[in-house]
């Protein structure tokens, strides 16, 4: 099943892994070649999810979702060896490949299924 913004009525990614074991949230994409799938990360619940880009090698884009589902923040754009702390608590972070979020206009408020 694909992820899919229902507000939308559109595919956001075809393909995706789910993370949630502590290695591999850990690992995520450090040291990965670019792939054109994305990344689902849960946590056990809502809180702000900082990210880092440490020993990834090109840009990314991140959904920031509630336990709803539904998109509290984004980042676009996201550079190799940066952070970023939304301003939001989330429980679900989606790593897309870069460009997808704005290819797909999936905005703050979306719903979003997988």
């Amino acid at each position: 099943m694909p992820i899919k913004n229902l507000t939308k009525r559109t595919v956001i990614i075809k393909k995706y892994s789910f993370i949630d074991d502590i290695f591999s949230k850990f690992i995520g994409l450090m040291l990965s070649k670019k792939q054109n799938k994305g990344l689902v990360f849960r946590f056990d619940e809502e809180k702000i999810v900082s990210l880092h880009m440490f020993f990834v090698f090109y840009p990314i884009g991140v959904l920031f979702l509630d336990k709803n589902k539904t998109v509290v923040d984004k980042k676009e754009n996201f550079m190799p060896f940066t952070f970023y702390k939304p301003k939001k608590k989330a429980m679900y972070a989606v790593e897309l490949p870069n460009g997808i979020i704005k290819k797909t206009k999936t905005m703050i408020g979306d719903k979003i299924e997988f």
